[in-house]
């Protein structure tokens, strides 16, 4: 399997401000079960936490994630699910918690 390297400043880079001050903060999501991807999600770094970051749904759902620099890429934060990483193109990992999926920007080595 391909290793994750570099996640961090890509997702770091992805956010950073508040989810409706930019387009950007977007991500690609397919929640409860959908089988579509909508840019519906935002992803916000929280503060004083570098590698925690938040999901945020369009219905004010939220899974948290940590990233890793053992090559998992991301896990679940808050243990409520585990989350499963799947290299889904160049740059681009897909997440997987329990039936919601997220589309995050990735360095895949």
């Amino acid at each position: 399997m391909k290793r994750l390297a570099a996640l961090l400043p890509f997702l770091l880079a992805a956010c950073g401000s508040p989810p409706e001050a930019k387009a950007l903060d977007r991500i690609e999501c397919a929640l409860d079960g959908a089988s579509a991807f909508e840019r519906l999600c935002t992803i916000e770094r929280d503060s004083g936490r570098d590698a925690l970051f938040t999901l945020r749904g369009p219905s004010g759902s939220f899974r948290r994630l940590a990233a890793t620099r053992d090559g998992r890429g991301v896990t679940a934060a808050d243990g409520a699910e585990p989350a499963t990483v799947t290299v889904i193109g160049k740059d681009l990992i897909e997440v997987s918690i329990g039936r919601d999926r997220y589309r995050l920007p990735a360095r895949v080595r």
